[in-house]
């Protein structure tokens, strides 16, 4: 026999307890007899009360709280094969890891904003494939695509900026790797979203765009920053603050959101641009078109099912409750 709920066993030590309260109860009723006059003769004065019917509900009552509680663990008796199949879509997560994460105009972070919605949407999803890169003048497949969501948000935690060596943002080879690391022969449910400052000074981000959407890529573009600009602040080895990125002539440099790039992008793929909030709520549509989306078989398993056989236990506490309660607790005329 396998138990379902195995923790609602540890309840039995209830049933001893109870019989013996009982058992107390039965004494303290004989004790305060005796102290109102001779026990004999208030038994017959109550002569229409069955001493042996109370004993036998009291019983019933131990009884049944016994089976209630085997009910409750869920007693499984007998296997069954049982065939699971997953279903969704591959979801690669690229994240901009450049120096120009680091800036404060949404807090704590760019990059640290990046990764609380990223986690947040790790843990809705159901059945898809998901997978991250990372990028910076290079890219990265850090978690390829997997249906193991706690591998991803382990990878994830690791996240940080200057992990890529080569400074920059390359949004259009991020595109390309994330393009390659899905299945070729498949032309949809693949799914990309970009997280960036949309600061790129180095690559073609629209003809990567193109070549993505001949693929069947979908990508949505999450654009973190703002406008006006925010200093590059300089981190130690030890997190503490040395200043700011300054040019050549000596001047703070600012980084600033250029969302234009990033609208050109999803809407090249068919995809959808969103502004970071403090609110968080980008992934969560993005999330939303996702389920929208045409599914895949990702993976089936084979596995053995323990069949609950409760049912049985809970209809015997039901029955002696139901003789409890026929009983009675008076003689027979």
């Amino acid at each position: 026999m396998h138990w379902g709920s195995p923790v609602y066993l540890n309840f039995l030590i209830l049933i001893p307890i109870l019989a013996v309260f009982f058992v107390l109860a039965s004494i303290r009723i004989r004790k305060a007899l005796d102290i109102f006059g001779d026990r004999a003769t208030l038994e017959k004065l109550s002569v229409s009360k069955s001493a042996a019917k109370q004993r036998a509900r009291r019983i019933l009552i131990v009884i049944a709280a016994g089976f209630l509680i085997l009910s409750l663990s869920r007693p499984q008796i007998g296997t069954k094969l049982t065939m699971t199949q997953r279903r969704g879509v591959d979801v690669l997560i690229a994240i901009d890891t450049s120096k120009s994460m680091l800036a404060q105009d949404i807090k704590p972070n760019r990059l640290e904003k990046a990764k609380l919605e990223v986690s947040s949407l790790i843990d809705k999803l159901k059945g898809d494939r998901v997978g991250i890169l990372t990028f910076a003048g290079d890219s990265f497949v850090q978690c390829p695509l997997t249906l193991d969501y706690n591998a991803a948000k382990m990878f994830l935690s690791i996240v940080a900026s200057g992990m890529i060596p080569k400074p920059g943002t390359a949004i259009g080879d991020a595109i390309k790797a994330g393009t390659g690391s899905f299945i070729k022969k498949q032309r949809k449910h693949k799914v990309m979203i970009l997280l960036t400052d949309g600061e790129d000074h180095e690559t073609d981000p629209l003809d990567a765009a193109k070549e993505a959407k001949t693929q069947g890529v979908i990508i949505y573009t999450i654009g973190i920053g703002s406008k006006k600009g925010e200093p590059i602040p300089i981190i130690d080895n030890n997190g503490e603050l040395k200043g700011y990125k300054k040019d050549r002539e000596g001047e703070v440099v600012l980084s600033r959101l250029d969302d234009t790039i990033l609208q050109k992008i999803a809407l090249l793929t068919g995809g959808k641009y969103y502004n970071a909030t403090a609110s968080e709520f980008e992934l969560d549509r993005v999330y939303d078109e996702i389920q929208k989306m045409e599914k895949k078989d990702l993976s089936s398993r084979l596995f053995t099912q323990h069949e609950d056989r409760f049912q049985y236990f809970l209809g015997i506490t039901l029955m002696l409750l139901c003789i409890e309660f026929a009983i009675g607790d008076r003689k027979r005329r």
